[in-house]
């Protein structure tokens, strides 16, 4: 799902272009005068000591309410300061033509007061290949470019453009925003939200723009000149990026954006009758007994048996293609393997409904926002398996199962639903488990002088092992082992053996293990003692939180999901005795949210090391902040170190794991 959102900050609205070879002619660029309700305002003129790159005369953004949807009037003066500034010369603008043309109404250079018709001289060019085709995405956007000849520093490049956005899936229904960037380049900023007569939204202004506001029967605006930088307080939950934002919706409530999608999932979900998918299904009732296996059988079908290939063409931004289709052409899009699922979960008789999720990290306060499609940009399926709640997302590689937590850390969700139904909030939890573990094992039983076997085990669970799957389950062993040979041979190893990659599905885990020799650069402590540092021993002391005395110093503080742990295993020389062995300190700790900690056991000829750390709370307050700042000096650093010390008894440390 793509997200139907404006947004406008400090960049221009036209982008650079890619570079495509295929062109045709700029007849679908319309040149037409503004519409009569598109009102730009009066520009500012740059101060004759202006610095910097660009000063913005005039940025300007209007979204205009129809009974059929939205039409969005751009439209910009610039003033180029600097030499890099001329790659604004590159104009560039995108639409959708399934809603419409793209109509250019100025394209001018102001020089010495003279205006400058750069349409006279230049047109723009077509693009008429995908952009994003290399990334299995089919959106229809057409793209046009047009490069400004004799552009130069000094000169005031005046743009305005009017695109149309009339999304048949939501019937006329609109919703969007606009929003300032934290740090926005000098110059004069402005929105407008028009509508006609009936078609006024509800609209949200945050306090930091409500002075700016004016409002009038059928619209309201916001203009600003030299907006003072406004940035989000430092290491605060992503929800306080909202400084500078307008928002307007047709939506009642999240039931009505859920409502409006469920109808298009049903239908999509009904297998013709004879359908090669009701046969799948049977196959997999017949395979298994168990339905998490069948299920998981499903899931998998999905995941391995089509490909994924965005598809927007038309009405297939936010309409699924129906489940028979996606099967018959062997790829799909979110909303298309969702369907695919939800068909056959069905015919398994597994209670299932798609749920809206947002991939990216940023619905952390939607509760707060006003109902919008555009927040969400993927889609999965939320099933009732085996009386628990469990995820299933046919995106993924196919060793993703069912999972009782979303692979994403996601907030707020919206199950789809033809009585409509409520944003939803994932309550947030640490990870139960590592989601990387490294076993370090070390093999001196040779003696100090020689080189040590050295095995590395990494398991790595979640987002980052599903990815390590896909980068590594195309490769052959051989092309594995070779790609580790060269890349870690000279480092801890001085030779490998072999390196054996696996996916353990029931364990949700990608397992990596190297194994070789290398040397060990054991200290001479003098009179024939030894010591080690161990590899992965050590924390680096956790940075301070603090603000700028400008920023909300009340607001929490934010801390991503993480557990890791590390386990170093040393087989002690065979030439010494285990009594003749120590090691340095433990502890176990808790410091702005995250538990540390650290341990060490002398048994059976070895010194085994475990160290870890797991995020416990997701934001922290203010006041916890600070008492921790106090106690960062006591923060234990320290490296974990053995000892050897010969002829001498060592007794074991008294708080040994």
């Amino acid at each position: 799902m793509i997200s139907r959102t404006f947004r406008l900050a400090a960049g221009l609205a036209l982008t650079c272009a890619a570079n495509a070879p295929l062109l045709a002619a700029a007849e679908d660029i319309v040149l037409a005068p503004a519409p009569e309700w598109a009102k730009p305002g009066q520009a500012i003129t740059a101060p004759v000591d202006a610095t910097g790159l660009i000063f913005f005369e005039r940025q300007h953004i209007q979204m205009h309410l129809d009974a059929a949807g939205q039409s969005q009037f751009q439209s910009y003066r610039v003033k180029l300061l600097h030499p890099q500034a001329l790659q604004l010369g590159n104009v560039v603008l995108s639409w959708n033509p399934s809603s419409g043309s793209a109509v250019v109404h100025t394209l001018a250079i102001h020089r010495g007061g003279q205006v400058i018709n750069v349409l006279d001289q230049a047109k723009f060019e077509i693009l008429r290949r995908e952009d994003q085709l290399e990334q299995a995405m089919l959106s229809g956007i057409l793209t046009a470019s047009l490069q400004v000849p004799d552009l130069r520093v000094g000169d005031v490049l005046e743009v305005a453009f009017t695109v149309r956005s009339a999304d048949p899936t939501l019937g006329g229904a609109v919703s969007g925003l606009w929003s300032l960037a934290e740090v926005p380049l000098p110059g004069q900023y402005g929105m407008r939200l028009s509508w006609e007569p009936g078609q006024e939204p509800m609209t949200k202004i945050s306090p930091a723009l409500q002075s700016a506001v004016t409002r009038t029967p059928d619209g309201l605006s916001i203009s600003i000149n030299n907006p003072p930088p406004l940035a989000a307080p430092k290491n605060a939950p992503p929800r306080f990026v909202w400084q500078r934002v307008a928002e307007y919706s047709d939506y009642a409530d999240w039931s009505a954006v859920a409502a409006r999608f469920a109808p298009l999932y049903v239908r999509a979900a009904t297998l013709r009758p004879g359908s090669p998918l009701k046969a799948e299904a049977a196959r997999i009732k017949a395979a298994h007994a168990d339905e998490m296996e069948r299920a998981a059988a499903a899931l998998k079908l999905v995941q391995q048996q089509v490909r994924y290939v965005y598809v927007g063409l038309g009405a297939g931004n936010l309409t699924p293609a129906d489940a028979d289709t996606s099967w018959q052409r062997r790829f799909a899009d979110c909303k298309g393997k969702t369907v695919l699922l939800l068909a056959l979960l069905k015919e398994l008789g597994i209670r299932a409904e798609p749920v809206l999720v947002n991939n990216s990290g940023g619905d952390d306060g939607l509760d707060q926002r006003l109902p919008n499609p555009g927040y969400f940009d993927h889609v999965l399926v939320f099933a009732t398996i085996a009386g628990k709640l469990r995820w299933l997302d046919g995106t993924l590689p196919p060793v993703a199962r069912p999972s009782l937590r979303p692979i994403l850390p996601y907030r707020w969700v919206l199950p789809i639903s033809e009585t409509g139904a409520k944003l939803e909030r994932i309550g947030w939890q640490p990870f139960p488990e590592p989601q990387q573990i490294t076993l370090y094992e070390m093999d001196a039983r040779a003696g100090f002088d020689a080189p040590a076997k050295i095995t590395t085990t990494t398991i790595t669970r979640g987002i980052e092992g599903l990815t390590q799957h896909a980068q590594l389950s195309a490769l052959t062993p051989e092309q594995i082992a070779a790609t580790f040979r060269s890349n870690l041979t000279g480092g801890v190893f001085q030779s490998i053996d072999h390196v054996r990659w696996r996916y353990d599905e029931a364990n949700d885990a990608s397992v990596l293990t190297i194994a070789g020799s290398g040397a060990v650069d054991w200290d001479d402590d003098g009179d024939g003692a030894k010591s080690l540092s161990l590899p992965g021993g050590g924390f680096n002391p956790p940075d301070r939180r603090q603000r700028d005395a400008g920023q909300d110093q009340k607001a929490p503080y934010f801390n991503e999901a993480s557990f890791d742990c590390h386990v170093t295993t040393v087989r002690l020389p065979s030439a010494t005795k285990e009594a003749e062995w120590g090691f340095n300190t433990w502890f176990y700790t808790t410091m702005f949210g995250r538990l540390y900690y650290r341990g060490m056991r002398r048994q059976d000829g070895t010194i085994r090391l475990i160290r870890g750390s797991v995020v416990l709370q997701d934001e922290i307050s203010a006041e916890v902040a600070a008492r921790d700042n106090a106690r960062l000096a006591s923060f234990d650093n320290s490296m974990a170190m053995i000892y050897y010390t010969p002829a001498r008894n060592t007794a074991p440390h008294p708080a040994q794991l």
